[in-house]
């Protein structure tokens, strides 16, 4: 077993066991459950939406070899600048030499994934850059020094309670401090670091090819102000975020906001495409799309697993796993968790080292059902299992393991050749280890099924006879 998954069971137990955890998860994901059940409620037709929206990213997979430079082109037109990074170090070094370019020392953040992905924040610092978050959930994040929990709600591990600790140690106000006084303390803090940012950087829903656009959806106004006030706007994007038209937005918007918090719409969606033009008063002197692959094409090579491209980042699979809400976020040790992060994980970033996060699910099919785009996630699972095990990358105990398992159960006699006590020191020997340190052990009758069947059923038969 390597390094990574076994530091993810240590955290998985240590999570799964802390009933501090569990309480504030199952308060918080409880709260999301309801809205989404009254969101999901006001969609007339839900199942054909989902159809929908599959089959436009569909069309975007089969042609984003043509899509992508329409983007390019179209984006290009209204001076926009766009960067075409493959990995996570080369959308790093772009987004330096923009910055160091401009001789730029500090740097304010709305809410992106793909920044987390490669690492941004703790890069620009290690360059003297300051980055600072402006989404209320990632600047708490920032504050304690950790990675966001969850892709939607960054802060959802932590209760009020603890932000209110948290804003007293670190500025001074009330213990009792109520969410709306920590919200405000927040807002006083933020406020002037959007006027003195040298640049904003952001991520985006969606990017438009038709308008050369892109597309942003927020609740707190943050990511406007970050693109509205500094004099550059790096926008660092994956590549599966594309969408043919603004006008499938009709179907996408409603169906993010949904799914991801059961509202109709996100209280502020933004479409942004370019740099500020002659005439205009607001925005950014330069905007630039970083385009960043980082292993995605790798999934798309995958012709059974792409779908997994489809994903539009709603964290509706992660509120209805129960792997998930036991383990919680921080134990995947990736950006993109629960059974989607699952998923995708294994391909971006190397099955051998993330393929323990495929078998971290009880495989009952919840994700699936709640998918916006109806990616096919619990199959997925099993696909990435299955090529874990055709690539060779299970350990040797565990082949050997599943093939005795194999010739056992194929052949009836072979079954009720080993008895009770072997049977029980076989699941010891290989399971005891994976089988967790607060479950005992399941015991094996010393007889098979069939062979008490015969010696019940033989007295009968003897009768008759």
């Amino acid at each position: 077993m390597g390094n990574i998954a076994k530091e993810f069971l240590e955290a998985s137990e240590l999570k799964a066991f802390d009933l501090g955890h569990r309480k504030i998860i199952n308060y918080n994901i409880g709260k999301y459950d309801a809205s989404v059940a009254r969101g999901l409620s006001r969609m007339i037709n839900l199942d054909n939406s989902k159809k929908k929206g599959h089959a436009i990213k569909w069309k975007v997979m089969e042609n984003l070899d043509k899509l992508l430079p329409e983007f390019e082109a179209n984006f290009q037109k209204r001076g926009g600048k766009v960067i075409w990074a493959n990995d996570a170090e080369e959308a790093q070094r772009e987004v330096l030499n923009i910055l160091t370019k401009a001789n730029a020392k500090s740097v304010i953040k709305s809410k992106s994934m793909a920044t987390e992905e490669i690492h941004l924040n703790s890069f620009l610092e290690s360059n003297n850059i300051e980055s600072l978050e402006s989404d209320l959930g990632e600047y708490i994040v920032q504050l304690l020094g950790q990675r966001p929990y969850h892709i939607v709600t960054p802060a959802m591990h932590l209760s009020k309670d603890d932000i209110a600790k948290l804003f007293n140690e670190r500025f001074g106000t009330p213990i009792d401090a109520t969410p709306e006084q920590l919200t405000a303390k927040a807002r006083e803090l933020l406020r002037e670091k959007y006027l003195s940012a040298d640049a904003g950087i952001t991520g985006a829903n969606f990017l438009l090819a038709d308008t050369g656009s892109i597309a942003i959806s927020e609740n707190e106004g943050n990511a406007r102000l970050s693109t509205s006030f500094p004099k550059i706007h790096i926008a660092i994007v994956g590549i599966e975020k594309l969408i043919p038209s603004i006008a499938d937005l009709d179907l996408f918007w409603p169906m993010l906001s949904t799914h991801g918090t059961g509202q109709n719409l996100t209280v502020y969606n933004t479409i942004l495409s370019g740099p500020r033009q002659p005439g205009e008063t607001d925005g950014p002197e330069e905007m630039y799309v970083i385009l960043l692959d980082n292993g995605r094409t790798n999934l798309l090579a995958q012709k059974e697993q792409r779908q997994g491209l489809y994903c539009i980042r709603c964290g509706a699979c992660l509120n209805v796993c129960p792997v998930y809400k036991n383990i919680g976020g921080h134990s995947y040790e990736t950006s993109y968790t629960g059974p989607i992060g699952s998923v995708i994980t294994p391909h971006m970033r190397g099955m051998e080292d993330f393929k323990h996060l495929s078998y971290a699910s009880s495989l009952c099919g919840a994700c699936t059902s709640v998918c916006p785009v109806k990616i096919d996630i619990h199959k997925m699972l099993l696909l990435n299992r299955r090529d874990a095990v055709t690539e060779g990358l299970i350990p040797k105990k565990e082949q050997w393991g599943w093939a005795l398992w194999r010739k056992g159960m194929m052949k009836r006699k072979l079954t009720d050749f080993f008895g009770g006590g072997v049977k029980n020191w076989l699941l010891r020997f290989f399971f005891k280890g994976t089988w967790g340190h607060f479950k005992e052990m399941p015991v094996v009758a010393e007889k098979s099924f069939a062979k008490q069947w015969v010696e019940r059923n033989q007295p009968e038969k003897e009768e008759k006879d």
